[in-house]
């Protein structure tokens, strides 16, 4: 069973490209890195699927320690996340996995706000942790996105 809603929950999202594959954004704080490798290593076919963008050092590992195809940009604190929510607002992000540590200050703080917000504007699928990361790149929903454009 895809939702209760349907695919009509996806009505008003339109994507302005033509990618064959959904494109996934993926971030992660430095006190969640390893969660992430550990994700992606298990998820590694799964993810291949998509296509992948993420900050900074998170790509490096990505691709060094997964062999995941990866485009970075910068890290986070200097203005990655920031790159990534305008991704977002642009329409070339289909879905955000950004492994948050909430037990740690981050000095670019008004920078994650901002990517938080801008994917819940946006209505685009955004998952904090690891049961959230799994269920979104389990869902038929994602796949549906490209179906929708």
């Amino acid at each position: 069973m895809l939702s209760q809603y349907g695919t009509g929950m996806l009505a008003g999202v339109k994507l302005t490209t033509d990618r064959d594959r959904p494109r996934l954004a993926i971030i992660a704080h430095d006190g969640k890195k390893a969660d992430l490798v550990a994700f992606a290593t298990f998820n590694r076919s799964r993810l291949s699927a998509y296509e992948l963008v993420a900050t900074g050092a998170t790509g490096d590992l990505l691709r060094d320690k997964v062999g995941l195809e990866v485009e970075s940009v910068t890290p986070g604190p200097h203005g990655g996340d920031v790159q990534i929510a305008s991704r977002v607002v642009q329409g070339e992000v289909d879905a955000v996995i950004f492994l948050v540590d909430p037990l740690d200050k981050h000095p670019h703080d008004p920078d994650i706000q901002t990517l938080l917000r801008i994917c819940n504007v946006r209505n685009v699928p955004l998952a904090t942790n690891i049961a959230t990361a799994d269920v979104l790149i389990s869902s038929p929903l994602l796949e549906g996105l490209r179906v929708a454009s």
